[in-house]
């Protein structure tokens, strides 16, 4: 019996000009989604790749590739664009969304910090849903401001391999712990009771509150089993960090080596601290990175017991909020859940990199 065989993919030739065309077209941050595959899977085909292989780089069905391969064949450069639809005539020129782009992307208005659609149509003579429309197509949102902060640390990438290697391949007969301290917890009680939700009325509570002291919570987040190992303090000193490290000892079998991760805050590299580490060598500092906190899985925790527990409670005095942290603390460690980390340093380095690539003078 034959073996059916399908149709033979067809040899893709570039020009000097159009793969430099398609290059600049598939890394461009304004290109769409959809033109810049066509073109990696243009630039794959040239280089001899089969369409099975380019659909398993790009993430795409082996009929895709050869769709635009095809496409590409026969009207080079121009085929890559989507062919016309039926319909109502376009109102919208190119140059006019052009301009819209450009307008957006590199100029401000006079009187603001960003273009909305009104200032947007009333600059270039064109009606606020067309600007809508145009943003949208492209991904634009100058109302939007995404903030961020890179790491000055010349230990980050030491640090980064140190601590995302941790997580990844731990140590073997060790703990892993993820340590920090959230720092002045208010006991925050509303001015006048809270009124219950009703069918089409959310939960509706003051704006204004009463202030009744404040705590400071240490937690060592077990990686592996995602058990907590709490401490509540009115003070927030060196002293009190070091009595939470006799809790971790006492709580950790004494055969385990324990690896504390951790930030740079004062407080853990006092002379006391280096003292009290020097008497119990079974314990390894690992330090995050300046200004990233996102890296100690504590973090992840602490979040949980602010959104789920702490905003929207009401304690009327330090002791109240104290039991309601410990309850909640007790209530987790019944049932304790482990925050999973998947980077590996090699990745969150490409990520760092390609974001700074995409600033503007960053000096990388």
């Amino acid at each position: 019996m034959s073996t059916r065989q399908g149709r033979p993919a067809v040899t893709i030739i570039l020009s000097e000009e159009e793969r430099e065309t398609l290059e600049r077209w598939a890394r461009r941050p304004t290109t769409a989604q959809a033109l810049a595959l066509r073109c990696r899977i243009v630039l794959a085909a040239a280089s001899g790749q089969t369409n099975i292989e380019i659909a398993a780089a790009l993430g795409c069905h082996p009929v895709t590739a050869g769709k635009w391969r095809r496409r590409f064949d026969r009207q080079r450069l121009d085929g890559l664009s989507d062919e016309p639809r039926p319909g109502a005539p376009r109102t919208i020129s190119d140059e006019q969304v052009e301009a819209v782009i450009v307008k957006t992307l590199e100029q401000l208005p006079r009187q603001a910090t960003h273009w909305s659609t009104r200032s947007m149509a009333a600059e270039l003579g064109m009606s606020q849903t067309s600007i809508s429309r145009i943003w949208r197509a492209f991904g634009l949102k100058p109302h939007l401001v995404e903030q961020f902060r890179l790491s000055p640390d010349p230990q980050f990438i030491d640090k980064v391999r140190d601590v995302a290697g941790l997580y990844l391949n731990p140590p073997e007969a060790a703990v892993v712990l993820c340590v920090d301290e959230q720092t002045q917890i208010q006991a925050l009680d509303r001015t006048a009771p809270t009124r219950p939700m009703l069918p089409g009325v959310p939960r509706r509570q003051t704006h204004g509150y009463v202030r009744h002291g404040a705590t400071n919570l240490y937690a060592a987040l077990d990686v592996a089993s995602g058990h907590v190992i709490a401490d509540l303090s009115p003070r927030h000193r060196a002293r009190e960090f070091q009595r939470f490290l006799d809790l971790i000892d006492q709580n950790v079998p004494d055969e385990l080596a324990v690896h504390v991760v951790l930030d740079n805050v004062s407080t853990h590299r006092t002379a006391a601290i280096q003292h009290w580490l020097q008497r119990h060598p079974r314990f390894s500092f690992h330090f995050t990175p300046t200004y990233s906190s996102w890296m100690n899985l504590v973090e992840r925790w602490f979040a949980e017991l602010t959104t789920k527990w702490l905003r929207r409670g009401a304690h009327r005095s330090v002791a109240d909020l104290t039991s309601a942290v410990e309850r909640w603390v007790a209530d987790w460690n019944e049932h304790p859940r482990p925050f999973v980390w998947h980077k590996t340093a090699d990745q969150i380095f490409d990520n760092l990199a390609g974001y700074l690539n995409r600033i503007p003078d960053s000096g990388h």
